[in-house]
């Protein structure tokens, strides 16, 4: 069984994240159910996600202005999702080699990376909402 690099799970996530995207409004519209933040929800602050939902149904829809204000951490996670189908067919047809594993200096670049990114949407996030520790 072969094993499926990192870029390839999340744009793996953003594939099934697409497809939920063009049925969640179907879904809510119906059920009259929504997904609130979890923790937003039992604390009144954002999480560095917020918004995700919102940002992948309006950028479906084409409505890229309200998916970038809605959370642009979607642009990412589209853009992977969008190389992963031609990535995983041409590993599969041996055109490319299959992933290697990262580096531990990889490894923590790409932590240190995640890390930043998600303070930055957490900080966008807030500034978005309102929210103020005053």
């Amino acid at each position: 069984m072969r094993t499926f690099s990192v870029p390839e799970r999340i744009g793996g996530f953003g594939v099934l994240a697409a497809g939920a995207a063009a049925v969640w409004p179907a879904v809510t519209t119906s059920s009259g159910l929504g997904l609130p933040c979890p923790l937003r929800t039992l604390i009144g602050v954002p999480c560095p996600g917020c918004g995700l939902t919102t940002a992948a149904v309006a950028l479906v829809r084409g409505d890229v202005a309200a998916a970038f204000h809605a959370n642009p951490v979607i642009f990412g996670l589209a853009a992977l999702a969008v190389a992963v189908g031609p990535l995983v067919a041409f590993r599969a047809a041996g055109v490319l080699a299959p992933p290697r594993p990262w580096s531990s200096a990889g490894r923590r670049r790409m932590g240190w990376s995640a890390g930043l990114l998600a303070t930055a949407s957490w900080l966008f996030q807030l500034h978005r909402l309102g929210v103020s520790w005053a």
